[in-house]
């Protein structure tokens, strides 16, 4: 396909992570557990909300909106690495790529305002808790939800749009795991200054604003907390936030390591490796953080499971 002088490129070529073959074979393996497991914890975590009227609250409403988040993440990159482990020609055709880009990306950022969604959550909890049900209110979580997705979405668009705009030539070879933005707009055979200041502009929008607004709230929740004389109270605020912090730190510090100076960027390698921590490894951890560090979900697991062997006793006299 081509304009002029310049040729365009019908697919890509991702060079993922090795090229020995028993290598392949082995990560395929690690990430096929590392993704059902994903998948796994995180509908685990949707059902349990589900089920347990006591789990319908504004926090695991936005717990139920992180999972989606997190396996349709997972979703739009794991399967297509575990199918390139097995093949010998990995290649991506120009429309999938961008697809994947605009997916992977969008869901990105809706993770990131999502986080500081819910850290506005947690402070209302924790500093004004009174008010807290009149506050958020259902009609509340829903816009902010929205507001999310929708943010995340438009960003994806146009970075996406303005990406595969650029001229590739004969440059079909990603030196990475996936359609990754930075790696894409790399095979470009013309000027990217220009993509990579709307690359700084969108970290900043979409990453740092967020990030400024959650430890905004947590400077607040923080000297709340310091506020209260007992120290049973102390713990249980700060148990109250533990787990959502705890997701914070991964996907904030990883993410803002990544991307928020592309031309100070770590090697490829590096680049890779936190690449598949924040799209494989965070979306398996976050189901986990939030079951061993909350005692309303290992009570919801613990009557769910209650109620599945009552039922079973009955079935079995």
């Amino acid at each position: 396909m081509g304009t002029g002088n310049q040729t365009w490129v019908r697919e890509f070529i991702l060079l993922g992570l090795s090229s020995d073959w028993d290598t392949q074979i082995s990560l395929f393996i690690f990430f096929l557990i590392t993704y059902l497991v994903t998948v796994l914890g995180n509908f685990f975590i949707i059902l349990l909300i589900r089920l347990d009227s006591r789990l319908h609250t504004p926090m695991y409403f936005f717990l139920t909106n992180l999972s989606l988040v997190d396996v349709s993440y997972a979703t739009s990159v794991v399967p297509q690495m575990l199918a390139h482990f097995l093949a010998a020609h990995k290649a991506i055709p120009f429309v999938s790529c961008g697809a994947q880009l605009f997916f992977s990306l969008g869901l990105g950022g809706i993770e990131f305002v999502l986080l500081a969604v819910m850290a506005y959550d947690r402070y209302v909890a924790v500093c004004n808790p009174l008010r807290y049900s009149v506050i958020m209110h259902g009609g509340l979580c829903i816009r902010l939800a929205i507001t999310s997705w929708v943010s995340g979405s438009v960003n994806s668009l146009i970075q996406t749009v303005i990406t595969f705009q650029l001229p590739m030539c004969t440059n079909k070879y990603i030196d990475h795991i996936s359609c990754e933005l930075l790696a894409v707009v790399r095979l470009a055979c013309v000027d990217t200054s220009s993509n990579e200041i709307a690359i700084m502009v969108s970290s900043i929008v979409l990453l740092m604003t967020p990030f400024c607004l959650v430890l905004l709230s947590y400077i607040q929740i923080i000297s709340t907390i310091l506020k209260i004389r007992s120290t049973e109270g102390r713990k249980k605020a700060f148990h109250t936030c533990a787990s959502h912090l705890t997701v914070v730190v991964l996907c904030y510090g990883m993410a803002i390591f990544t991307y928020i100076q592309p031309r100070s960027s770590p090697s490829v390698l590096q680049e890779k490796l936190i690449s598949l921590f924040y799209a494989v490894l965070t979306p398996m951890l976050n189901p986990m953080i939030y079951s061993v560090r909350n005692k309303e979900v290992k009570g919801a697991w613990q009557k769910l499971v209650g109620q599945l062997t009552g039922i079973t006793s009955k079935l079995a006299t």
